[in-house]
């Protein structure tokens, strides 16, 4: 199929590859040229414009950074006027809901399908093609695209324009707090006696047991927070579960705490560190993740 990918950050590069690599044409476009150079090595055709792009593709992939980004490119570029009717436009931006719904409107008018369909599992699940990607919109622009994501991961449908969005702010939910959770639970081993680094192997396999646990607890008691997923975009996607949560009249508080927890590490740590950083917030004096003597 003829693709179009817009969006070469850190998700989208090994997205877009392995779109390629599934043996479809790509076509990219990037605000930074210089991102899109191991693709067009590998056989990707670079347009000059989102609109160029969206003139040559069927199905168009997005992978950008809020929801103002995303309709930035669907109307002040110009993709929205030049996709071909029957197109379908597939959004892996993690956004808030009511924008997804918007883009979808948005896009119905030009009678083109659309997809919100973002994705959990970071660089790595992106580098491995198992991204989890929750998908919003009608059944039949799903299964178009369900070839498609087979070569980005396991995609579910979890109902109608927006419910992708909904999906992956539970997700975010969880991935922060248990990230806060993990966060705590080391470094009160640590501070107790217990050497944090055989705590958390002692407990795999058992119900505190998770992927965030061996491997952001990993991560924690290396000190090594270079990004994959950064802190600025936890708290974006934070705050927009608390904007739907208050648009639902819904009390959170333990979205509540971990937001503002988020907020005080990017203040005081810097918003670009991965958001495993949180255990900065308790980290001693003695280097992050050092070995105590039982």
């Amino acid at each position: 199929m003829r693709l179009g990918f817009v969006g070469l950050g850190l998700m989208g590069l090994p997205m877009a590859s392995n779109l390629l690599a599934a043996g479809h044409q790509v076509w990219v476009w990037n605000r930074t040229h210089s991102k899109a150079q191991s693709l067009l090595s590998l056989g990707a055709v670079w347009a000059e414009s989102p609109a160029v792009l969206a003139q040559q593709v069927d199905v168009l992939f997005l992978m950008l950074t809020d929801g103002e980004a995303v309709r930035d490119v669907l109307t002040n570029h110009g993709v929205a006027a030049a996709l071909a009717a029957g197109s379908l436009v597939v959004d892996m931006s993690s956004i808030r809901p009511a924008d997804a719904r918007a883009h979808a409107a948005l896009l119905s008018q030009h009678q083109i399908d659309h997809l919100d369909a973002p994705v959990s599992g970071g660089t790595k699940g992106a580098a491995a093609k198992s991204l989890a990607v929750m998908v919003g919109g009608t059944p039949e622009a799903f299964a178009r695209a369900q070839p498609l994501f087979a070569a980005l991961g396991r995609a579910t449908h979890v109902g109608p324009a927006g419910a992708g969005q909904i999906a992956k702010l539970a997700n975010q939910m969880i991935v922060a707090i248990t990230l806060s959770g993990v966060a705590e639970a080391l470094t009160f081993a640590a501070r107790a006696g217990a050497d944090p680094h055989l705590v958390r192997e002692a407990l795999t396999g058992g119900f505190a047991d998770s992927r965030i646990l061996q491997e952001h607890g990993a991560r924690m008691l290396a000190g090594n927070f270079t990004a994959g997923g950064t802190v600025r975009n936890q708290i974006k996607d934070l705050d927009a579960a608390a904007e739907a949560a208050h648009a639902h009249d819904l009390d959170l508080p333990t979205l509540e705490l971990t937001r503002m927890l988020f907020t005080k590490l990017a203040a005081t740590q810097g918003a670009e560190l991965d958001h495993s950083a949180l255990f900065l917030l308790h980290a001693s004096p003695s280097p992050p993740g050092a070995r105590t003597t039982p």
